[in-house]
């Protein structure tokens, strides 16, 4: 008798793949990964992602903080009262 030769599952190498290139947006874009948001299309990163992977304009998170924690400001129109 030969030992039983067990085949790896496509569908698994697949998941890892697609969770390592979730994990590398999340790193490059600065979004927190969260391995549970895999698939789940009500999350935010989860969107981004995906719209990443089609082609389309994915929000960078870093370049985003980096203007709020900078104090950046919109200007205001001259004239305009604050509130």
């Amino acid at each position: 008798m030969s030992k039983p030769h067990i085949r790896p599952n496509p569908r698994v190498y697949a998941l890892f793949e697609e969770l390592e290139h979730y994990l590398e947006f999340c790193q490059d874009y600065g979004y927190r990964f969260n391995e549970a948001d895999l698939y789940n299309f009500k999350s935010y990163a989860w969107q981004q992602y995906n719209k990443f992977v089609q082609g389309k304009y994915a929000k960078n998170m870093w370049y985003e903080d980096g203007r709020r924690f900078a104090g950046y400001r919109p200007m205001r129109a001259p004239g305009a009262e604050a509130a």
